[in-house]
């Protein structure tokens, strides 16, 4: 308990930072939302000139979309400190990380801690706007799937970015080809995973899980069948702890690259 204290007293301190600004953090909060507004309107102008994506309607990718926004804008903005990692690494001040009575990755999420608002409401506005339109009976069962979908997908990139930290213990530099699983993952799993080849749907369902917090939770909320690998409706209900255990997991990774760590010598 007294570590969830100290996260929110983090938490605290990060938004009266930034609100210190409030004019340069309304501007980047409208700036964010536009461009990631574009994204949707330039899939809408896909559905108007081709009507569906096989099976799926607009409506249906708009729950995919708003279900993976949401759930990274939580864990861009709550791992920002993993995702700038590598300068606390080339300057040495890693070293002070562990020195101090905190485990180093407590601290590290602590740190950067910023309430990324455009990304996040753009997200939710587009959620909303699909829930109400798909003729969906929204059961009470329903509904905790999906704030659930959206806790595993958030745990699962903030995986992502501990993972991408963690990789710097060796590299020394951040690897962009990390963003390829982040940033690109968000343009990955906002579409159905059976648009895509059967090769890509494997790496995004094996290899990093995003199926499991957003293509196996939405088609148990759609009620439709699972054309890509034929999985009952209790998988697609329980899919969702894959992401934490996929948070857990990063967190055992980091563990070992820790024991590892050379300082500079600085």
């Amino acid at each position: 308990m007294n570590a969830f204290r100290l996260y929110f007293r983090y938490m605290g301190m990060a938004i009266r930072s930034q609100m210190q600004f409030r004019g340069s953090f309304i501007m980047l909060s409208i700036g964010n939302f536009a461009i990631t507004f574009i994204e949707i309107i330039g899939i809408r102008a896909l559905f108007s000139r081709f009507t569906s994506l096989g099976t799926w309607t607009f409506g249906d990718v708009a729950l995919f979309y708003g279900m993976i926004h949401v759930a990274f804008g939580m864990a861009e903005g709550a791992g920002r400190g993993f995702d700038l990692f590598s300068t606390q690494i080339k300057s040495g001040g890693f070293d002070r990380v562990l020195l101090r009575p905190r485990s180093a990755a407590f601290q590290i999420a602590g740190q950067g801690l910023q309430f990324r608002a455009g990304r996040l409401s753009q997200g939710l506005v587009v959620l909303i706007w699909a829930a109400h339109t798909l003729a969906v009976q929204w059961t009470a069962a329903k509904i905790g799937l999906l704030l659930f979908a959206i806790f595993g997908g958030a745990c699962l990139f903030y995986g992502l970015f501990v993972l991408h930290a963690t990789l710097v213990f060796w590299s020394t530099e951040a690897l962009e080809l990390m963003n390829i699983f982040t940033y690109g993952g968000t343009e990955t799993a906002q579409y159905p995973l059976t648009i895509y080849r059967p090769w890509f749907r494997k790496v995004f369902t094996f290899v990093v899980p995003l199926a499991s917090v957003t293509y196996f939770p939405a088609i148990a909320i759609l009620e439709k069948k699972d054309a890509a690998l034929d999985s009952p409706l209790w998988f697609q209900g329980a899919a969702p702890v894959i992401g934490v255990l996929f948070l857990w997991m990063s967190f055992r990774v980091w563990n070992f690259g820790v024991k590892h760590y050379r300082s500079t010598g600085s």
